[in-house]
């Protein structure tokens, strides 16, 4: 073989190691780029997380930056159980702003209300009342039941949900619904309609009360501050939010014999510098039926706001830019 043969022998052999080269860094990258480009949607996370619970999830995601809502099953309707007091309150105070009702104003109430879970109102039956500021903060962070049946009477008289629903139309809210007083309204078997919503309801109402012009500023500041200050949520959606990030609440929670759990919490987050989401999430566990909160069924809330965190809606800044 003459040189000139040689050397294209050469050259033909490198370039054919070249591409097989290639062909191998390509063949092991597969993996990673095909993994890259089926990233899953926050829908598709969250369906599985559904699947791998057992239960049924409802979530949804508003960035108030943008209006924008992601979720899953955010247009179903599930059991509110307690989180219709973060919009209980949120109408008290309204009516305040209103000039019907006065802060300081005594509100009185006897043995004859007593309901469960009454953690204000029952050690202070035996002074007869107490002032209406005291029972909306009640209801908000420690979700006291008797507080909140008091409040709903007072606005409504004997028609205080259907009041409370009403206050709601008038705001835009087209979907959620209050029917019956406290402990009553925690029964929501499949197929009821009383006393429900949509995650995607929720979450602009309360983006509605916490962040629009429903309130005075004085009165959505102190709600605001009483969201903040609600410890019931700790193991709900706060426990799946970055550290540092600002973030209040409002949780719900059901239990009766043959009806599935129901493990809820409706919050407001300020990722920092940025413009605030509202997060709904509804969860109904598998058959329970006790009186104790489940590690694994608050968990399923927490890894919800996660996958929001990781996959949901982009941050958008306070100006509306992304």
């Amino acid at each position: 073989m003459d040189e000139s043969a040689a050397i294209a022998t050469s050259i033909m052999r490198q370039s054919m190691n070249t591409l097989q080269r290639r062909s191998l860094l390509l063949t092991l990258l597969s993996p990673v780029l095909s993994a890259a480009d089926t990233k899953p949607t926050l829908a598709q996370a969250l369906a599985d997380l559904e699947r791998r619970s057992g239960g049924r999830l409802g979530v949804a995601a508003l960035d108030t930056g943008s209006g924008q809502v992601l979720g899953h099953r955010d247009t179903e309707r599930f059991g509110l159980c307690s989180t219709f007091k973060l919009l209980l309150a949120a109408a008290v105070l309204q009516q305040v702003d209103a000039g019907r009702f006065k802060l300081d104003q005594w509100v009185p109430f006897g043995p004859a209300d007593r309901v469960p879970h009454s953690p204000v109102t029952e050690p202070a039956m035996a002074r007869g009342g107490l002032r209406l500021v005291e029972l909306v903060e009640a209801i908000q962070v420690t979700s006291d039941n008797l507080a909140a049946n008091v409040l709903m009477r007072l606005t409504g008289g004997d028609q205080g949900p259907q009041w409370l629903t009403q206050w709601l139309r008038e705001r835009g809210d087209e979907t959620t619904r209050i029917d019956r007083w406290e402990p009553e309204m925690n029964l929501v078997p499949p197929g009821e309609v009383r006393d429900t919503s949509t995650p995607a309801a929720m979450a602009h109402s309360a983006a509605r009360v916490l962040h629009g012009d429903v309130l005075s500023t004085a009165n959505r500041q102190r709600l605001v501050q009483w969201t903040l200050e609600t410890r019931t949520g700790l193991k709900r959606l706060r426990a799946g939010l970055p550290q540092g990030w600002r973030v209040g609440d409002k949780t719900g929670t059901g239990w009766h014999p043959g009806m599935a759990d129901k493990i809820n919490d409706v919050a407001i987050v300020w990722p920092p510098g940025k413009a605030p989401w509202a997060i709904a999430a509804f969860y109904e566990a598998p058959l329970h039926g006790g009186s104790d909160l489940r590690a694994q069924d608050q968990a399923v809330l927490a890894e919800a706001a996660r996958l929001v965190v990781r996959l949901g809606i982009p941050v958008t800044a306070r100006d509306g830019k992304r």
